[in-house]
């Protein structure tokens, strides 16, 4: 029973590699994206900076508790005091804490464009650098509350020299209808319901925008001619490639995990622990956790790719330390 209770990420040079360089890659990205979005010279409003800085701290918070604290501590250093079952349980707790922060910022975001661009009249109201402030900090309160339970879920592997070592899921997990609930609730708060709700608002945010780029089309046709340049359809352009591109990439790194978690109910199963890669099980359940995860390091390569100014600003960053050491070797000879 203990080996189907482990808390045991996957293990393994492919687990090695790929987390290894997701935290390579992932830390050093949202440090540099969180600093550049801060100082505000990207061309976006108060409000969706407020977000868009607010994601990549989650994410990078993502990456040192999901990945480096939890994944890579398995990997490299499976001994050491962060794998004593306070440590494990904290760990746990704080990724989960994270992660929950990331996907609501994420769907909150998606909301806020949502009114922006749908709903004009409470657009003033709501898209504010104080709501989203407020947005910010209910979500970070409500994800602590939620996850609160799961430090409990783990008892000791064993107890040597008065230490508890390691995390197993308690017997009465699988017994215990408020365990299951709790369990189910869990799952569907995160990824289940912002995946329906971050794809609902696309569909409705894209079709206002067709219906309104076509109305706008026709009366400029109609008034100034096709050639006419409109800064207000470029401006929204941008913003909804900037929408779709950063939703779009969640629901795709998401849908693994959640064909998971969908698979595990309804076949009657539980989740994989045996670390068997030739388990067809085993496999479903890690790509799910790996794209999941991915999700931390993905945000950064959009705003490059998306934003101009934000790519300007990258640059002005990698540039910066060589044109101080090229000054440096300038004074110095």
């Amino acid at each position: 029973m203990i080996l189907g209770r482990m808390h045991a990420p996957g293990n393994g040079p492919v687990f090695a590699v790929y987390y290894s360089t997701l935290a390579t890659f992932g830390v050093p990205a949202n440090l540099v994206t969180i600093v550049i979005l801060s100082q505000g010279r990207c061309g976006l409003s108060k409000c969706i900076t407020r977000y868009l800085v607010f994601m990549a701290a989650a994410d990078l918070l993502v990456i040192v508790t999901a990945v480096i604290l939890s994944r890579l501590r398995v990997i490299y250093f499976n001994s050491s005091f962060l794998s004593t079952t306070p440590a494990c349980s904290v760990i746990i707790l704080l990724s989960w804490v994270t992660k929950d922060a990331s996907v609501w910022f994420t769907v909150a975001f998606t909301f806020d464009r949502f009114i922006a661009i749908c709903c004009q009249k409470v657009k003033l109201r709501y898209c504010t650098e104080k709501i989203a402030a407020v947005v910010i900090g209910a979500l970070c309160l409500l994800g602590i509350v939620k996850n609160v339970p799961l430090y409990f879920k783990y008892e000791p592997l064993y107890i040597m020299d008065s230490v508890s070592w390691y995390c197993i899921i308690r017997e009465i997990y699988y017994t215990s209808v408020a365990w299951r609930f709790c369990d189910w609730l869990h799952r569907i708060l995160n990824p289940c319901l912002p995946f329906v709700l971050i794809s609902l608002l696309n569909a409705f945010t894209i079709k206002h925008i067709l219906a309104a780029s076509a109305a706008r089309k026709r009366l400029r046709s109609q008034n100034q001619g096709d050639k006419q340049s409109d800064p207000e359809m470029e401006s929204r352009r941008r913003s909804i490639i900037l929408l779709m591109a950063i939703s779009g990439t969640f629901l795709l790194l998401k849908l693994t995990y959640i064909v998971n978690f969908l698979f595990v109910q309804f076949s009657s199963k539980i989740y994989a622990t045996n670390n068997n890669s030739y388990d067809p099980k085993f496999i479903l359940q890690e790509s799910g956790h790996m794209l999941d995860l991915l999700c931390s390091c993905t945000n950064s390569c959009i705003y490059a790719g998306t934003q101009t100014k934000f790519r300007q600003q990258l640059k002005i960053a990698v540039t910066y330390p060589v044109n101080v050491m090229s000054k440096c070797i300038g004074v110095r000879s």
